[in-house]
């Protein structure tokens, strides 16, 4: 048998296997319909087998899994700060090296200038205007004085996260920006392309792209928190395309630099003195008194931009505190405001930057400690209301999906343990995680108890649909509801009581539930009652005997076995009995479910199911002639009025904490008087 599935396990792991040629091999070799079961059965126990080893590998490397999943995210990231880095260290030796030839190329640029002063100028807007002219929806492009043509060419845009070819676009770099065009299918006249996105040099970062075939020839553009990946034609394009975009950014870079130092004033202006005695000496001119040539200072933005690239939040922050120290018993002068109007823009992109990482589009397997580092971050740019609402509604959504994804088992409280586990031990992370990160924040506590209410509500809504809308049994309901409760009730150790929400969201349908059961019992009763004929019962054996004691003793009726006689009798009739097992039922389920909105729902329950059983017992000594009978219904209602409702109203005491003041005037207002036997005996 083991060689035969051998055999039949390599036939079928063979690369040239055809299985429309093994089925006809095999309906021809097989005698009949035994055969093929038989073989059936071998093909289902192999296929068995090869699923039971598949998960037992994946169980023995899931964790190696997992583990390299994050190794390769930590490599990604490692990856791409060292390719920042090599580009660093490559605009550093380039700088160096322009600076060594800087004398060379400028005595060329001067006698080329000399040669030529207009005709570079006016040969690139040339090109550009009559490039641009073929594109649709960019005239507003040649309005930005200065602007020329750098280099252009057709690539290939691919998806970021799957690779796949998105479309052919055209490029056209500027000595200031980067004009993004996709191609026309239909085309008209001299237009052949479609006005796609303009991005400035400096709100993206260029990224090479490691050539993994068929994947080749690519880089990357990056513009926070976005992406987009372009192919070159072959890869003497691609470094072109590197080369003049590094080189481009930087000599917009320098241009701009250069261009601020030409408005500084090179010496100050001699203020005028006046001559009035009584003019105040009017400060110098602020400007001296701000210093903004530190390196740090001149290279805050672009260091930025390198921290947001890799994500480096805290840097980024560490910065913005830095800047704002030093500038915080400065003046404010135009260069200032001019470094202002940059860092703020950064300040933008972080933000938004955090803001994605907090939206519930991002993973939600974390837990709550997972949006720490963002919160923080937020709270120290001044941004601690959106950090609170991000926070929060981050984790209304993982609240939300994990209910949603609890499998809904057979057993309903089953179902309901697990939905609490869930839903309390997600309220406890998030509470304690927000005590820590909003620790000085004690404004958004508020926004913290309206957000835990309306997620009460959500995990309400999942109860009461599977506890009251499927119809479960008081007992069942009384069961989870008790459940649910223990677990609010350990929230308080954080200072964070929700029971009277949860009572709040509950009460109409614990209401109805214990409505519907009082209606169940009072037509049961009133159906025994029906065909009630006033005999003992006779339980026929001891053991059934013994049970119904038991059953007794614990509803609280100590003095059952009184009412007991020889063998198996029960000096009780079978309505009387199985009205007292229904009604401590009731009254258990019900203090199980009791709050105090529920007071005069369940004591006037309580009072309709006893009226029901007092009237016909009263009825029936009415109505009986028989000496004997009437004996025994007076022995019933003794047991009901002496035995049976004293433990109600005492259960219910020590269940609610205060008596039941209509339980004891139905008692007392119902004692049955002994009067002559062969007379009526009649219930006040």
């Amino acid at each position: 048998m083991a060689e035969t599935g051998s055999r039949l396990r390599k036939q079928l792991e063979s690369a040239n296997f055809d299985p429309q040629n093994y089925v006809k091999q095999l309906s021809q070799q097989s005698d009949g319909d035994r055969d093929l079961q038989e073989h059936r059965q071998k093909i289902q126990s192999l296929a068995d087998e090869t699923a039971q080893n598949l998960k037992k590998n994946v169980y023995k490397n899931y964790r190696q899994f997992i583990e390299t999943a994050k190794e390769i995210s930590y490599l990604e990231s490692e990856m791409y700060q060292l390719s920042h880095i090599l580009t660093e260290q490559k605009s550093i030796m380039e700088s160096i090296t322009q600076a060594l030839l800087s004398t060379d190329k400028d005595e060329t640029a001067k006698e080329m200038l000399a040669a030529f002063p207009k005709e570079t100028e006016e040969v690139k807007q040339r090109t550009l205007t009559t490039l641009l002219e073929k594109v649709e929806g960019c005239k507003n492009i040649m309005e930005a004085p200065g602007r020329y043509l750098v280099y252009n060419g057709d690539l290939f845009e691919y998806d970021a996260d799957n690779m796949s070819q998105i479309q052919k676009v055209h490029a056209f770099l500027m000595n200031d920006c980067l004009l993004i065009a996709t191609w026309l299918a239909n085309r008209r006249g001299t237009v052949k392309y479609k006005y796609n996105a303009l991005y400035d040099l400096e709100s993206f970062a260029v990224v090479n792209v490691k050539d993994n075939p068929p994947m080749k020839d690519m880089f990357k553009i990056l513009m926070f928190p976005d992406s987009r990946i372009f192919q070159a034609e072959n890869s003497k394009i691609k470094k072109e395309w590197l080369e003049i975009l590094e080189e481009t950014k930087k000599n917009k870079v320098a241009k701009d630099r250069h261009k601020k130092e030409e408005e500084v004033p090179t010496s100050p202006v001699r203020p005028e003195v006046s001559m009035n005695p009584f003019d105040e000496d009017e400060p110098l001119d602020s400007e001296e008194l701000v210093d903004l040539s530190p390196e740090w200072i001149q290279e805050l933005p672009e260091d930025l931009d390198v921290c947001i690239a890799q994500r480096d939040f805290e840097g980024a922050v560490d910065l913005l505190d830095k800047l704002n120290e030093f500038l915080k018993d400065q003046p404010v002068t135009p260069r200032v405001k001019e470094l202002r109007g940059k860092v703020d823009e950064r300040v933008r992109q972080l933000t938004e930057v955090l803001v994605f990482e907090l939206s519930p589009d991002r993973s939600l397997r974390g837990g709550p400690k997972a949006t720490r580092r963002a919160v923080s971050q937020l709270i120290r740019l001044g941004q601690s209301t959106k950090a609170c609402e991000l926070f929060l509604r981050n984790r209304a959504a993982a609240v939300h999906t994990a209910i949603r994804q609890l499998r809904i088992e057979g057993a309903t409280l089953l179902y309901i343990q697990k939905l609490c586990n869930i839903f309390f031990t997600s309220l406890l992370e998030t509470a304690r995680e927000f005590e820590t990160d909003f620790a000085g924040n004690t404004g958004c506590y508020s926004a913290f108890v309206v957000w835990s209410r309306s997620a009460m509500k959500m995990f309400v809504d999942a109860f009461s649909k599977q506890v009251f809308d499927s119809k479960e049994s008081l007992s069942t309901a009384a069961e989870c509801v008790k459940f649910a409760s223990e677990h609010c009730r350990q929230l308080s150790e954080i200072g964070l009581d929700l029971t009277f929400i949860m009572q709040s969201l509950l009460v109409k349908d614990i209401k109805a539930a214990l409505l519907s059961q009082k209606d169940v019992i009072i037509e049961a009763t009133k159906h025994r009652n029906s065909e009630e004929m006033w005999r003992r019962m006779n339980l026929m054996t001891p053991e059934a005997l013994a049970k119904l004691k038991d059953e007794m003793r614990s509803c609280g009726v100590s003095t059952f076995e009184q009412y007991t006689g020889d063998d198996c009798w029960v000096n009780l009739s079978y309505t009387v009995v199985a009205f007292t097992k229904q009604m401590m039922a009731f009254l258990e389920e019900g203090l199980k479910l009791y709050f105090p909105e529920l007071h005069m729902v369940f004591l006037e329950s309580l009072r309709e199911i006893i009226l029901v059983a007092v009237q016909h017992v009263d009825y029936s000594l009415r109505c009986e002639q028989e000496s004997e009978k009437k004996a025994f219904i007076l022995q019933n209602a003794s047991f009901l009025h002496e035995t049976v409702l004293p433990v109600v109203e005492r259960r219910f005491e020590e269940g609610v904490g205060k008596p039941a003041k209509q339980l004891q005037d139905l008692r007392k207002g119902s004692r049955p008087v002994r009067v002559n036997p062969d007379s009526t005996m009649s219930v006040v």
